[in-house]
């Protein structure tokens, strides 16, 4: 994810509630938060003081867990809030919320005349408007935007590029068109287009689209009677400065009772994806793609159902992983760890998981607690999980792990939709009747789980971070 004021303002409110926590005094000290990050005499970034501190409140509501739009009372206090998160006994299914009072600065999306246009006598702005919604008034181009039907072919034809098109970030960013403003101006996300792929939320210039986090719920984990197990990753070997074994330790040093490599789950993914493969193309089908992103499964199940009877049946690692981590505890909170806000929708969808953290959550624990990873003891890695298994987050990962399982015994032809787009979805449709190779791997995110929308890595770093790893693994 690229790094702007509205990330750094996110992880700066995760990491004061883990620090108020750490020291016993959330419920004491949450309500000062927004006047302490915008005291008075400080420069406000919206209209006034009052308006930032509003959104900061509508912010930690969110990371505390809570739908902004089931507010009963707008004076009830964050305090309160902390109250019924530690009262809960259930997250909530979708995991989003939008913030309507950050929510407010975009306009319906249009092309607007600037300041640029030279009024000349060829008009092509307004020749070439099929809709008759241009204008010319004092010398200028002018759009009646109840004619208009955003065509953009003004834009095009214009010589001086005097006309611009002004999106609405989240809306243009979203692939499948699961986002669009209410009558009042703010968004509103339709959970049956919605695929979970978080780029509402890292488009979004105000930071107005919130993953509501389970950080209280797993706090509350912590301080209570039952192992706290965390199922780690293999895309968390790129995000901090220090070797896998001292970051798992350093996980486990959050107060987890035990710390379990996904790559393990992954070596499953891999064994059963290469004997599907095997047997899909043994009975004629003309290929298969991989499963293990749960962005792009939902995807299908909403968008693309021409492409469904090719997707592969088999689990991801994360759900592998927690029937794993279930067998040898059968009474513990489980934890994923991971990249994305697909992760944590299929936590909510897998009966063996209960809670997910994402690298950001991870990284602000991180910091509440003065751990510094590279200095943390090391946890020693499980024996016997294949290299490449831990490769899995880059593009191609997948691909590469089932294509060395399968060998020689058939010939893959792999095809790599390296993030999902509009562009790319359309591609996937045109799969189901003419596909160029017989495996298709899908990642959502472009570069794989190292550019997940949580993460704090820079993607190229990680990539290479995640190669060490291998080869490391390939040594041992």
């Amino acid at each position: 994810m690229a790094v702007n004021n509205a990330v750094l303002m996110r992880r700066e409110l995760l990491t004061r509630l883990a620090k108020l926590y750490n020291k016993g005094e959330l419920e004491l000290k949450i309500d000062r938060i927004p006047l302490e990050l915008r005291p008075k005499g400080s420069q406000a970034s919206r209209c006034c003081l009052y308006k930032d501190r509003a959104m900061l409140r509508y912010k930690l509501m969110a990371l505390l867990g809570f739908n902004i739009r089931d507010e009963e009372d707008e004076l009830t206090p964050l305090s309160e809030y902390v109250r019924r998160a530690f009262e809960r006994t259930e997250v909530e299914r979708e995991p989003l919320t939008v913030v309507d009072e950050v929510c407010s600065a975009c306009v319906k999306t249009n092309y607007v005349v600037t300041n640029m246009c030279r009024g000349c006598l060829a008009r092509p702005c307004m020749a070439n408007c099929n809709k008759g919604a241009i204008s010319f008034e004092n010398g200028q181009a002018h759009i009646d935007h109840t004619k208009c039907v955003n065509c953009g072919l003004c834009m095009k034809n214009c010589p001086y590029h005097a006309i611009v098109y002004i999106p609405v970030p989240c809306e243009e960013s979203c692939p499948v068109g699961a986002i669009s403003k209410r009558e009042d101006g703010t968004e509103q996300i339709d959970y049956s287009k919605c695929i979970y792929c978080g780029r509402c939320i890292s488009s979004c210039p105000f930071g107005a689209v919130m993953e509501k986090s389970h950080i209280m719920d797993i706090f509350k984990a912590f301080a209570g009677p039952k192992k706290v197990v965390a199922m780690v990753a293999p895309a968390i070997a790129g995000q901090f400065k220090a070797p896998l074994p001292q970051i798992l330790g350093a996980i486990r040093e959050l107060g987890f009772d035990d710390v379990i490599e996904v790559a393990r789950g992954a070596d499953e993914t891999t064994e059963n994806e290469a004997r599907e493969f095997l047997h899909k193309m043994a009975e004629g089908q003309a290929f298969m793609t991989t499963s293990c992103c749960p962005s792009y499964i939902a995807a299908v199940q909403k968008h693309m159902p021409e492409i469904k009877p090719f997707v592969s049946d088999t689990l991801t690692p994360m759900q592998y992983t927690a029937r794993i981590a279930r067998e040898r505890y059968p009474d513990a909170v489980l934890v994923f760890v991971g990249p994305c806000l697909a992760k944590r929708y299929e936590t909510y969808c897998d009966p063996n998981a209960d809670l997910m953290l994402n690298f950001e959550e991870i990284g602000s624990m991180f910091i509440a607690r003065g751990i510094d990873v590279a200095t943390s003891a090391s946890m020693e890695l499980e024996k016997g999980i294949d290299s490449t298994s831990r490769g899995y987050p880059v593009t191609s990962g997948v691909m590469n792990a089932v294509k060395t399982k399968i060998g020689d015994r058939y010939e893959v032809r792999p095809v790599l939709v390296n993030g999902l787009n509009k562009q790319s979805i359309r591609e996937l449709r045109g799969y189901a009747k003419s596909c160029p190779g017989n495996m298709v791997e899908v990642m959502a995110c472009e570069g794989g789980c190292v550019s997940g929308g949580n993460v704090i890595a820079n993607p190229k770093i990680a990539t290479r971070q995640i190669a060490d790893v291998v080869r490391m693994s390939e040594q041992e």
